[in-house]
This record gives structure tokens, sequence and C-alpha cells, in this order.
């Protein structure tokens, strides 16, 4: 993704400071942007020598960005299936799901991850969109007994291949009994935590969620000092390596404007479940209709260099228009310039020859198989 850089952050009581801010600027962050109303680190020494320490080693990320939205009470489990395609009637206490969030028409809201913490008590951890306001409109309309608001939680990420040691120094051995997608909880220097195994890199990880706001200087210099002996380093999620994992990113590959399908995430669709959810009849209606455009890979010339002028760029086949870009790269592990496209059907065959239309020069593309780099990652 095309990334502009201000030489100047300017601090505003406006925008909200996470836990770790201060330790980001202590360790060096060169660049923020905003997500979900929060500073937001994107690099530290550049984004290319941050992406090589998560490949190679072990990094440590402020992803407090991820507000959570906590839904509790005895309405909670018929609330949360009414936000979300997914069924989750078999969800169990301790375990984390992937999950859409759809409006009225089947677009895509939200893409968060749920973590069901009891039976009657659920955490909903955000992309960047307000899904808070959301649900408490449709709680307050729909007469559900829920409470709805924002803890004070914020969530660290520990991601690399190294990432199982330094939570294996950090929790001891307990924390490999972890599957993927499962969480526990888990007290660190009288810190009580969160920890589940998940993780936005492609790679070994997992996500670390404070539930004390003053212990952030604390937690992230105690995860430093386990992390020495591994080589960690701070840094932030990698756009270069999200792209690669063919991780979508809400905002830039998708909207309100996208549905499940045509995003390769009709899995996350169940509309044979008995519960009912908000879209389900519009999505059954686009399913029977069809798709008539799908997000694909591409492999575009022009190296480096290439990438700035990618942003949003229009794509063409033959001279009609052929969809858009969405994100794009340059990953130095392929040595090759990959994006993200939203095109239409005919033309998202794999191995399909497209024209970007780059800010420069007309670039040819490919369609290219997701995900373009594919890690062991449990």
């Amino acid at each position: 993704m095309a990334m502009t850089v201000l030489s100047n952050i300017v601090i505003s009581a406006r925008v909200r400071r996470s836990p770790f801010f201060a330790a980001t600027q202590r360790y060096g962050c060169k660049a923020y942007s905003v997500y979900n109303h929060m500073y937001m680190p994107l690099y530290y020494q550049s984004p290319e020598a941050d992406y090589w320490h998560l490949v190679n080693g072990v990094t440590l990320w402020d992803v407090a960005v991820e507000r959570q939205v906590e839904i509790v009470g005895p309405d909670a489990a018929r609330f949360v299936q009414l936000l979300s395609p997914r069924d989750l009637s078999n969800c169990a206490v301790g375990q984390c799901k992937y999950l859409l969030m759809t409006d009225e028409t089947g677009g895509i809201l939200n893409d968060p991850v749920l973590l069901k913490l009891a039976e009657d008590r659920y955490w909903l951890s955000l992309a960047d969109s307000d899904v808070l306001l959301w649900a408490k409109g449709v709680a307050y309309f729909g007469n559900y007994d829920v409470e709805i608001f924002e803890p004070d939680v914020s969530p660290l990420q520990l991601q690399g291949p190294l990432a199982a040691a330094v939570g294996e120094a950090l929790f001891g051995s307990a924390l490999n009994d972890l599957k993927y997608f499962w969480f526990a909880e888990f007290e660190l220097a009288g810190m009580p935590l969160i920890v589940s195994r998940t993780g936005w890199s492609g790679e070994r990880g997992y996500e670390i969620y404070l539930q004390n706001g003053d212990d952030g200087d604390r937690l992230w210099e105690t995860i430093m000092e386990a992390g020495n002996p591994h080589g960690i380093a701070p840094a932030t999620p990698s756009a270069i390596r999200r792209i690669e994992g063919g991780l979508l990113s809400y905002g830039a590959d998708m909207n309100l404007d996208n549905n499940p399908y045509e995003m390769n995430l009709g899995r996350l669709v169940d509309l044979d479940q008995e519960a009912d959810f908000i879209g389900k009849a519009a999505l059954a209606r686009i399913k029977k209709a069809g798709i008539t455009r799908r997000l694909v890979g591409l492999a575009v010339e022009g190296g480096a260099a290439a990438v700035p002028s990618l942003e949003r760029a229009a794509i063409t086949c033959d001279g009609a228009p052929a969809g858009r870009i969405t994100s794009a790269v340059y990953s130095p592990s392929l040595e090759q310039t990959i994006a993200l496209a939203l095109v239409p059907l005919a033309q998202s065959g794999e191995g399909s020859v497209l024209t970007v239309e780059s800010d420069v020069v007309p670039l040819s593309a490919k369609v290219s198989p997701l995900p373009f780099v594919s890690r062991k990652t449990v």
C-alpha cells in the first residue's frame, strides 16, 4: 500500500493515545496514522526493515487501535448472532472467531475477531469503523437486554517465528497448549491479561490484551525484556506481510459497498442457520444471483518504484474498464510488486493479463493465486 508520511505529528486531544504510546515514541516510532480515533504506529526503522524483523524473528506491536466492544447480559449470545452472518451457535467459552458484520444490504460493516469470555459476555476486537455506535443503536431499537460499552482493554501483538519462544519465556509452557484461535487468562508481574493465539501477520503470533491502561508502559517493557535474548524489535502491522498473506484490510480492500462473496469470504456466511442476522435476506439474494466481481491477487510489473503510483489505480482489459487496485506493496521476499484488486468475474481467473493504469505509465499485471506467500502459523 502506498504510504504518504508527513514530517510532523500534531497531537490532538480529539485523537486518543494508547497506553503504549510513550513506549512507541521511546523506541523510535517514526510515523503514525489514525485508526479508530487513536494514533496507530506505522513503522520504526522503515517498513521494509520492520518486515524483515517480523519474518525472521519476533516483533512487538502496539495495536490498541483494535478497540474492543464488550457485549454482556442475558441476551448477549442472541444479540451477537444478530450482528454477524457466521453461525456462532457452537462457539465455546475461550474461543475466538473471525467474523463479518453486515448491514441490511449485505454490505460489510467490519471484520472483527470475536472473543467469547463467558456464556453471556463477548468482546468484538474491531477493525476501523464505529461498531460501538451501530451495536448500541441496534440493541436499543431491538429491545435487547444487554450492556454495550468499550472496556479498558488494549491489545499488543507478539508476532514472528520466534513469538512462541518469547511467549514461553513470559507465560511458561502452558502457552504452548493454546490452540489456534483460542485464548486463556494469564497473570504477568501482577497484571491480569488475556492471551489469544491470533494475529494479523501471516506468521506465528499472539495477541496480549491488557485490562488496565495504567500498566501499558510496564507491560511493554516486561515483554521487551523477555524478548531481548531472542532479538525482539518493536514493529507495526506490516502491509507487506499482510498482502503477501492475502489478509484483507477493512477500509482499504472492503467496505460497505462490498459483500462477503466477492471478497472470497462466503465461508463466513451461513444462510442455513436457524438464527436470524442482519442482512440475511439480502445475502441470500446475492448468493442466488451470483457475484459480478471478485477480489484477486495481482503480480504487477514495475518494481518498488511503481508502488506509489498504484494507490486505487484503475485496471483495464483490452482498453475496457476492469476494476481497481485496493492495496499494493513491493514484496522484498518475492522481489515483486504485488497487489489486491477487485476485478470483474470474467477477468478474475488465474493467469488473466490486465493493465494497471498507474499515475505514471500503464503497467502489465497478471492474476495470481492467494496467498502470495504462505507460512505455517499453527
